[in-house]
């Protein structure tokens, strides 16, 4: 803006000579005068306009501040509470492929078992039959 807001400039007509101002040049005077009023008191409205802006941005600004650090403190706090979910299931799933393998060597112990069982099974059937036929 080219108007800068200093101290009001009063305008007032110069002093009335012999000669006093007739309605229409009073008139007249006062079309010269009134744009400087205006442009004075639009820079007073503008400034304020300026200032109310500047206050409104700073609370805007302020509020986004705070909405950042609050939305920061939530993220903070859910990855700790990741960060522990995932050590409890890290721990689960470390247990649970343990106790799966235990499972799978017992699985392979009782296997191993049974055919040692059906392979004795099989040689007493087969020996109770040949005592059966007269055969030894």
């Amino acid at each position: 803006m080219l108007w800068h807001h200093q101290e009001a400039v009063h305008c007032q007509p110069p002093p009335a000579t012999e000669a006093s101002l007739t309605l229409d040049e009073l008139e007249l005077l006062s079309l010269f005068l009134e744009p400087a009023a205006r442009i004075i008191s639009n820079s007073d409205s503008m400034d304020e306009r300026k200032r109310r802006r500047m206050i409104s941005n700073r609370d805007s600004a302020r509020r986004s501040r705070l909405r950042k650090k609050k939305k920061q403190e939530e993220l903070t706090k859910e990855l700790s509470r990741l960060t522990e979910e995932n050590r409890e299931l890290q721990n689960r799933l470390n247990q649970t492929m343990s106790w799966c393998y235990m499972v799978r060597r017992e699985n392979e112990r009782l296997r191993s078992e049974c055919i040692a069982l059906a392979t004795g099974l099989s040689d007493l059937y087969r020996i109770s039959s040949n005592i059966g036929n007269g055969v030894q």
